[in-house]
């Protein structure tokens, strides 16, 4: 909250309460001019009521600022009080924010770690074996290839939906599970996975082929550096000298690239879950902005910084563990 979102909030205050007073039979006698006060009225105490009337933070004293509504919010942000969505519902008739955010994490968890770790590690490993073999055709074929991956997912899940859904009917359009559900948990399981397949190569053939690319050109260069010659020419065996010279330097990149590529997939993607009507956080955030629900969207943005600054705090962690060169107690080794 706060900034422009209270004007938004403002706003839907002062609709929501002139639909109701220009609907109420009760008012139907009223002037033009005693509607407006009445509305102008019932704002005030509606603004009231939800604290929009107090500053978002003060500096003049001590007491000021921590009476603000900066600090309350950030009290409610850390204890995971996202107050209650305007329009959304969770399966269970709650309007508790955390729930329905919590209820649909899940499904995104499910869907794009797993399109994430097939990308991720499939590129890395043809990259790896790409780079040993620079200028083959396999080589100048990933490169040819690489602009194919400019197209977002939801594009080449269009495609897949046309091909394998409308024409050979051999999935499903989409969805997270066939209806009725299978009541057996191992058949539920396997239709889950049905249903997770066409969204899954869609991100995949987005992501596959600039990975590659990115990964193979990032090995190149550090197989260059001086040192690695140097062990070729003291004939380090080529997948010691891999492993040893070339891996074990880039591993700090390669976890920040996973890591963070995580959290992007753990936040869903918007169009990609709409195509597929896939009920994660992606679908859920279109439907905050569609029906304008503030606090879902100011939500999703507080587990968004929540998992980013985790991240970050525990990469710092895995850095010191992976590198020798770094230290926990700051600086590098000599």
């Amino acid at each position: 909250m706060g900034g422009y979102v209270d004007n938004i909030k403002k706003a839907q205050i002062t609709e929501q309460i002139s639909v109701q007073v220009y609907q109420n039979p009760a008012y139907q006698s009223y002037t033009t001019e005693e509607l407006r006060k009445l509305i102008e009225q019932k704002v005030a105490l509606e603004i009231k009521r939800l604290g929009l009337d107090k500053p978002f933070i003060r500096f003049d004293s001590l007491y000021g600022f921590f009476h603000s509504r900066a600090f309350m919010y950030l009290i409610n942000a850390l204890t995971l009080s996202l107050g209650r969505s305007e329009h959304i519902y969770s399966s269970s008739g709650s309007k508790q924010v955390w729930l329905i955010i919590k209820e649909r994490l899940p499904y995104s968890v499910l869907l794009f770690t797993t399109a994430s770790l097939l990308v991720f590690f499939a590129s890395l490993y043809v990259a790896l074996i790409l780079s040993r073999r620079y200028g083959s055709i396999w080589d100048r074929l990933s490169v040819a290839l690489a602009p194919l991956s400019t197209a977002p997912s939801w594009f080449y899940g269009i495609i897949l939906i046309l091909i394998f859904a409308a024409i050979l009917r051999l999935l499903p359009f989409g969805g997270l599970v066939d209806i009725p559900p299978p009541e057996n948990r191992i058949m539920y399981a396997l239709s889950v996975l049905k249903h997770m397949v066409l969204p899954l190569l869609g991100w995949f053939i987005s992501g596959i082929f600039v990975g590659v690319y990115s990964w193979r050109t990032f090995f190149l260069i550090y197989s260059s550096e001086d040192y690695v010659e140097m062990a070729r020419a003291k004939g380090v065996p080529g997948r010691l000298l891999e492993r040893r010279y070339i891996l074990r330097p880039t591993l700090p990149t390669i976890i920040t690239s996973f890591a963070l590529m995580l959290i992007a997939a753990w936040m869903g993607a918007i169009i990609t879950e709409s195509v597929f009507n896939w009920p994660g956080l992606g679908s859920l955030y279109m439907a905050a902005i569609s029906q304008f629900d503030t606090p879902i969207i100011v939500g999703l943005t507080v587990i968004y910084a929540y998992l980013l600054g985790v991240t970050v705090f525990i990469l710092d962690i895995v850095y010191a563990i992976v590198d020798p060169r770094i230290k926990v107690g700051g600086g590098t080794a000599a």
